[in-house]
């Protein structure tokens, strides 16, 4: 998994440097009105900062344990770069709707991993969605907490209040299994089988 380990310790790196100087975080976040004049590397490296430190934990636990797991699936296949572009396209994917969304918008910004991290999860769900997940300490099955995670995204994205991008969470995830599928098409007709064979039965 030392893939994963570089990308967390990257981001961990970035997003402690960019909260001790504030005109590197602003020189790195997405902002659609800099993406529009040309800082078209906002589309990457906003995924590499981070609001807090609550906000980095979370993404970064996620990581470790989702992307050791995809690691050791796709580098077999695409290699240790190809897992790398894999992640950094989960990053792209996802703040690409939204940045035709806002672009005039010179309110909006919006930073974090989440995009990649949904990507990274939603490839591991696809190949394992009976597998049991810990969601806030609550035992859950890959499928279930998927189906919760796309419902509360769809309404969120609407509805909610708050500054998070949700639908970079629903493009990442899209982008996870998509590409999954672009590797091996049979992935699609085996996830269906497995959720008709529960692990437990």
């Amino acid at each position: 998994m030392i893939v994963t380990l570089v990308i967390i310790a990257v981001t961990v790196g970035i997003s402690l440097l960019a909260w001790q100087d504030q005109r590197l975080f602003d020189r790195l976040i997405y902002w659609p009105p800099a993406v529009k004049r040309g800082e078209w590397w906002r589309l990457l490296s906003h995924g590499f900062i981070h609001a807090d430190g609550t906000h980095l934990l979370f993404n970064m636990i996620t990581l470790f344990f989702f992307g050791a797991a995809m690691e050791s699936v796709l580098t077999g296949r695409v290699g240790e770069i190809g897992f790398v572009l894999f992640y950094l396209g989960g990053i792209l994917v996802a703040i690409v709707p939204t940045h035709f969304r806002h672009l005039n918008d010179i309110h909006y910004r919006s930073l974090g991993a989440s995009g990649a991290v949904s990507a990274v999860l939603f490839a591991y769900i696809l190949l394992q969605p009976w597998s049991l997940l810990f969601v806030m300490f609550i035992p859950m099955p890959a499928i279930v907490f998927a189906a919760i995670y796309v419902g509360y995204s769809l309404w969120a994205e609407r509805h909610a209040p708050g500054n998070i991008n949700h639908s970079a969470h629903l493009m990442g995830a899209a982008w996870g299994v998509a590409f999954m599928l672009m590797l091996e098409p049979a992935l699609l007709p085996a996830f269906f089988e497995r959720l008709l064979s529960p692990d437990w039965l």
